[in-house]
């Protein structure tokens, strides 16, 4: 008989009363109106590829409830989702980060409105190694070692690109915090591709966004991917030297280092089909479990975290 430790988190909805926070008056006639409504018409978004499972979801579930509505999203670098948002035919992209005052200053001059931007969810960088390995417990400093190169590990480091993404961008500004990317370090063409290299190289270990590691059958997000190990992280909070999944309690907790939030950033005035999705993701408590379901935490639940004590049978 083994006593494990676990975490039991009770989450309760919080809804936002109002669509977005306020912006500052402008001269309306010089900004661009929309005749789409909140739940009919059509518009693109561009969305940070790293979340394309999980957006596909809540894509999939509003055009249901909403069946005149169409959002047609494109998955690309958040260097990219960014390009975007500086074309008309673009009035949302979802990203990791939201607009610097420079950029917020750029579109206030430009287009006479400044974007609305907040949180969404949290997500957390699962660091994954072949099924094969047996080493599958890190800490932090091991992963900055390996990501500079420096490392007693001789892991060959995958991650979706050598530029522009935001788990690069994550990789360089959070855990290297100003060391360079070393020479072991390698490209995959997107998430799916760090998964796929990883799975069939022994060698490797990759980077990726954790919803793309959930299984959707799993209720209680406790299981991920056959494809590969999703390895577990030294707790830096924790008094017992404890090593963690990136399960939502952890995240919650900041038990688990690695973790970033999600965006969205809406360039549009009044209630137009992007406030819709927005509202839709964002306050109402359907699109907020969709982010739960997907292994992401929701930024509009509280949680109530109590430790539990289980006996695992033998």
């Amino acid at each position: 008989m083994k006593t494990v430790k676990n975490i039991l988190i009770i989450a309760s909805l919080v809804l936002s009363s109002t669509f977005f926070s306020g912006c500052e008056s402008v001269d309306t006639s010089k900004v661009q109106h929309y005749t789409d409504s909140p739940t009919e018409g059509t518009i693109h978004i561009s969305v940070d590829e790293s979340f394309k499972p999980i957006i596909d979801s809540q894509i999939q579930v509003f055009e249901s409830q909403y069946p005149k509505a169409h959002i047609i999203a494109e998955y690309k670098s958040e260097a990219d989702c960014f390009k975007d948002l500086d074309k008309d035919s673009t009035r949302m992209i979802i990203v990791t980060r939201g607009l610097t005052k420079k950029e917020t200053d750029y579109f206030e001059n430009k287009i006479l409105l400044k974007p609305r931007y907040g949180k969404l969810a949290w997500d957390a960088i699962a660091v994954v190694v072949n099924n094969s390995n047996k080493e599958h417990l890190f800490s932090p400093g091991d992963i900055k070692k390996m990501l500079a190169g420096t490392s007693e590990y001789k892991f060959k480091v995958v991650l979706d690109g050598l530029n522009a993404t935001s788990t690069v961008r994550y990789a360089l500004d959070s855990i290297l915090r100003g060391d360079s990317l070393g020479r072991n370090v390698e490209a995959a063409k997107n998430s799916e591709g760090v998964i796929d290299y990883v799975a069939n190289d022994p060698n490797a270990i990759g980077l990726v966004g954790v919803s793309w590691l959930g299984k959707k059958e799993d209720s209680q997000q406790l299981s991920f991917s056959d494809k590969v190990t999703v390895a577990s992280m030294l707790c830096t909070t924790c008094d017992t030297g404890a090593y963690v999944l990136p399960y939502l309690a952890n995240i919650a907790t900041a038990r688990y280092p690695f973790y970033r939030p999600l965006y969205y950033i809406l360039k549009e005035d009044g209630q137009a089909l992007g406030g819709g999705f927005t509202n839709f993701l964002n306050n109402l408590q359907k699109g907020q479990l969709i982010f739960k379901r997907a292994y992401l935490l929701p930024a509009k639940f509280n949680y109530d975290v109590r430790n539990m004590s289980l006996e695992e049978q033998k």
